[in-house]
């Protein structure tokens, strides 16, 4: 257990309170009041919270893409076991590997 001394309002947590549940500047905490007692939750952060714009437009490019291939038909599966997996994993490699270099 520590003890923090209030200041101006403010409580410090400590590094080590801080570093073992992964709480960084900026996030944001729950408080709530229990009996005589203050609770601290980690809010979750939203993807958009996380994520720049950059990172966001680029997985967004990679999940359209991912979906293009869907409705095209370039998937493999659904296999009912790993040896049908392993089997085309297989095949697939061969035709690959038989492809002429461009």
């Amino acid at each position: 257990m520590s003890e923090v001394k209030v200041r101006k309002g403010q409580v410090t947590i400590p590094t080590r309170i801080r570093t073992r549940l992964g709480i960084a500047d900026g996030d944001v905490l729950d408080m709530k009041v229990r009996s005589n007692c203050v609770v601290l939750t980690r809010k979750a952060a939203d993807d958009d919270e996380v994520l720049t714009p950059d990172q966001r437009r680029i997985i967004d490019a990679q999940l359209a893409e991912g979906l293009e291939d869907v409705r095209m038909g370039r998937v493999y599966g659904p296999f009912k076991t790993i040896a049908e997996l392993e089997r085309s994993m297989r095949e697939v490699g061969k035709k690959l590997r038989s492809k002429p270099k461009r």
